[in-house]
């Protein structure tokens, strides 16, 4: 089943109730949280201070992508702040297989992240305690990043090992949709994809349509 999560990095955070409330009208399944040190990737976004605010105000689903230093020491303070998804990079958890179960534990789906030069084959023994998989098709930090293609050799080969959702995230729009979706990716991670466009609706329409052909 193909799901549209909106990321909130590319909203306008003078008035984010109001830009989530415009894209849920839209018809997104899940807003998406890009969580940023300055360490593991080179720039700084939001806390779990930020989440709660979204998570207070929206109606749909919230997921984190911890692109940060140290996972397993702040994913359960955004699980407080309202996300029912987190994922993180496994290389730089010490014990990824007992921060899978710690998310679990908090009430949350515990995902794994795989950036374009990661090596699916040694995250393998970690797929059975997933609930997801995020594969970035940009390399992590910035938003508004040029689509890899190479990078669906990951979503290729992460779908042959894993059953279960498979999100894409990077340069994923309706020109790379079909691509995507028949790579293996069943959720796709957009900002400026639609809220850099003025007609929401329309813009989440068009993704659909162009992924399922």
């Amino acid at each position: 089943m193909l799901k549209i999560l909106a990321s909130i990095l590319s909203a306008d955070f003078a008035r984010l109730a109001d830009e989530i409330a415009d894209v849920e009208a839209a018809d997104v399944d899940g807003l998406h949280i890009d969580v940023m040190d300055g360490h593991y990737v080179p720039n700084i976004t939001m806390g779990p201070a930020v989440v709660r605010g979204a998570a207070s105000v929206a109606t749909v689903p919230l997921d984190a992508h911890l692109m940060i230093s140290d996972p397993a020491k702040y994913a359960g303070d955004f699980i407080a702040a309202g996300v029912s998804r987190v994922c993180f990079h496994p290389e730089v958890a010490p014990d990824p297989l007992a921060l899978l179960s710690f998310i679990k534990k908090k009430g949350a789906q515990a995902g794994l992240a795989v950036n374009p030069d990661s090596d699916v084959d040694s995250m393998k023994r970690l797929f059975p305690k997933a609930d997801y998989v995020l594969v970035m098709t940009v390399f992590p930090g910035f938003s508004g990043q040029k689509f890899i293609p190479s990078a669906l050799d990951n979503v290729r080969r992460v779908r042959a090992l894993f059953k279960r959702d498979i999100a894409v995230d990077g340069g994923v729009s309706p020109g790379t949709a079909r691509m995507v979706y028949q790579a293996g990716g069943n959720v796709f991670v957009v900002a400026s994809a639609v809220f850099g466009r003025k007609d929401r609706a329309a813009a989440v329409r068009a993704l659909r349509a162009a992924a399922l052909g």
